[in-house]
């Protein structure tokens, strides 16, 4: 008997994390062992300080078709309308609780999508912090053909990021976006020639490696903060930010190499 390939690959590639769908006759679907594997790959990135960024990408004609349906049998779903808002933030594979850590980890994430990305792992897509996209990606929520939303923190997300205008096109109007549709949306931060576009990928992450990890991990904090909260106090959080900041030894380091090549005058 033939034992069945892992459904996620991992390798570190220049302090890079590199986490890979691996399920391709499956579409790549999440599983409950997809699941298990990415928490794991989530936690060691955590973890680990050599690992600087995480980069999750797939093989095979689908990015992700959202959550495997075959793996629970729909009679084994809550039949009370709180069991069913229990099971979106516990259950699901634990889907809603990983996608939160990947918002809380202090490191950059970025999702690689070469091909069709719905459902669950449209949700995955927008818990990270820089989604890249080839010309051949496109992205739905297919939720909406059963009359129901994409509620681990699909609506909740993509609102944030691309605004209500774009959302009610995904979710309301069922609507499919290509990558260049994506890119209008605010969706998708760059879209890339399909030939070569996982090395432009990695190499991407490869330019995050060489950002002080400090100021990366400061700026997540402070971006989603001014994103919840009013001007002034958005800038109270610039300001608590870098008054840690300017005293870390990598700072003081730089910016005095940096005033001593200026010949002594201080940055404009």
């Amino acid at each position: 008997m033939v034992s069945e390939e892992p459904h996620l690959l991992s390798e570190i590639v220049d302090g890079v994390l590199v986490v890979t769908l691996n399920r391709p006759d499956k579409l790549n679907a999440l599983s409950a062992e997809t699941m298990r594997l990415f928490d794991e790959a989530v936690e060691r990135l955590r973890d680990d300080e050599d690992l600087r960024v995480m980069l999750i990408r797939a093989r095979g004609r689908y990015f992700c078709s959202g959550a495997d349906l075959r793996s629970g049998s729909p009679s084994a779903q809550p039949r009370s309308a709180g069991g069913i808002r229990e099971n979106h933030r516990k259950g699901l594979f634990g889907m809603h609780r990983i996608y939160d850590e990947m918002e809380h980890i202090e490191k950059p994430i970025v999702c690689a999508v070469h091909a069709p990305c719905v459902g669950g792992g449209l949700e995955m897509a927008l818990s990270c912090d820089f989604r890249l996209a080839s010309a051949s990606a496109e992205f739905a929520f297919p939720e909406g053909l059963f009359g129901v939303l994409p509620a681990s923190n699909g609506v909740s997300r993509l609102t944030r990021i691309c605004g209500p205008h774009w959302a009610r096109w995904l979710i309301m109007a069922n609507r499919k976006a290509d990558a260049d549709k994506a890119h209008v949306m605010g969706l998708v931060h760059e879209v890339l020639p399909d030939e070569g576009f996982e090395e432009a990928a990695l190499d991407f992450c490869r330019h995050l490696t060489k950002n002080s990890a400090e100021q990366m991990g400061a700026a997540k904090i402070a971006i989603e903060m001014a994103a919840e909260v009013g001007r002034d106090t958005a800038r109270n959080v610039e300001r608590m930010a870098n008054s840690a900041l300017m005293l870390n030894p990598e700072y003081l380091a730089k910016i005095e190499a940096y005033v001593a090549k200026l010949g002594g005058r201080k940055p404009e």
